[in-house]
């Protein structure tokens, strides 16, 4: 592409000014002609299918409609779908593998924000104060100095379960902290766990053996529900899990059980069903920590993502295949 390509923005109006503000949007104008009042949330209006019929680039969002043979057919000039968000199953179809049409994905910049909460996360349950808060509110005393055995961050195993984009960031951030970091995930080998700082565990034995348990995995018919009431019962007392992949990939009837016991606690930033019901015990547990799925890029961080595209479009523009092209093979076992 030697001049600007023509572009059309394709998802949820209201977020084309949250992921593209003006210096984001400014920079991504000087690489395609792209109008950001014009923006198709479905493809029957007249001039959302004009400017689709001259589109060489979809710029997609959360809310992209499908693009399936149909609006294939009806863009005969496009040659790429850059994604300003994660996951493209919502709306990417074989038919753009089978056409050829490049397609870019902003996971890898959603990733970072992710992993930041799980490592936060990880060390304030490490130090136990998410409970340590919620005791001094009841009591409304301090206890004053004074060295509490069991809690702490010096050679703690962390156990992470899925090596996806944000359990290998996750795995990074944790390299200069005196923790004992843990791998599961069953399309991982050893020498590439060993590359990515972390032996690779059977999930049984990592579950036994972590004193916080953060989940990666992606949503699919084989991680539904693979924390259930067996698994939480291999971790050991006073273990901490962190959830910020899907709420699905946790069966809740049985953590809230076990959090009922006062044995486990837990960080749950998706749940099952989301949003959680006004009546669901995970608002009042006291071991249960829960966040409106807030780990995602939000606020500020959503320029990241625009931004992403941006320079995938400055690439496509200098004749460069996109830096973060989809992966069609892995992406039945991605979220």
């Amino acid at each position: 592409m030697s001049q600007r390509p023509q572009a059309l923005f394709a998802m949820t109006p209201e977020n084309v000014p949250q992921v593209f503000p003006p210096e984001v949007l400014a920079r991504l104008r000087t690489s395609v002609d792209i109008e950001p009042g014009l923006v198709a949330q479905d493809f029957t209006d007249s001039r959302v299918l004009g400017a689709l019929a001259r589109a060489e680039i979809l710029v997609t969002g959360w809310g992209c409609p499908r693009l399936d043979e149909a609006v294939l057919d009806a863009a005969p000039r496009l040659r790429a779908v850059l994604h300003s968000a994660g996951s493209v199953k919502s709306f990417a179809t074989v038919a753009l593998r089978e056409r050829g049409i490049a397609v870019s994905s902003a996971a890898v910049a959603n990733a970072l924000p992710v992993a930041e909460y799980t490592l936060a996360m990880i060390l304030l349950a490490g130090k136990d104060v998410l409970a340590a808060r919620d005791r001094m509110r009841t009591a409304r005393v301090s206890a004053g100095w004074g060295v509490i055995p069991g809690i702490g961050n010096y050679g703690r195993r962390v156990g992470v379960i899925g090596a996806s984009r944000i359990g290998r960031r996750v795995l990074e951030l944790l390299r200069p902290f005196d923790l004992r970091p843990v791998l599961s995930d069953p399309y991982v080998d050893e020498r590439q766990a060993a590359a990515l700082g972390a032996p690779l565990l059977p999930l049984d034995e990592l579950l036994r053996t972590s004193g916080i348990v953060t989940v990666h995995a992606p949503e699919t018919p084989e991680t539904h529900r693979m924390i259930g009431r067996r698994e939480l019962a291999l971790m050991p007392d006073g273990a901490v899990l962190i959830n910020t992949a899907r709420g699905a990939l946790v069966d809740h009837d049985a953590l809230v059980a076990e959090l009922r016991t006062g044995r486990l606690t837990a960080i749950l930033d998706v749940t099952d069903p989301e949003p959680l019901p006004a009546d669901s015990p995970l608002y009042d547990l006291p071991g249960a920590f829960v966040t409106p799925h807030l780990a995602g890029s939000q606020g500020n961080e959503l320029a990241r993502l625009g931004m992403t595209v941006a320079q995938e479009a400055e690439r496509l523009l200098a004749g460069q295949e996109p830096a973060y092209a989809v992966d069609w093979a892995a992406l039945e076992r991605e979220a």
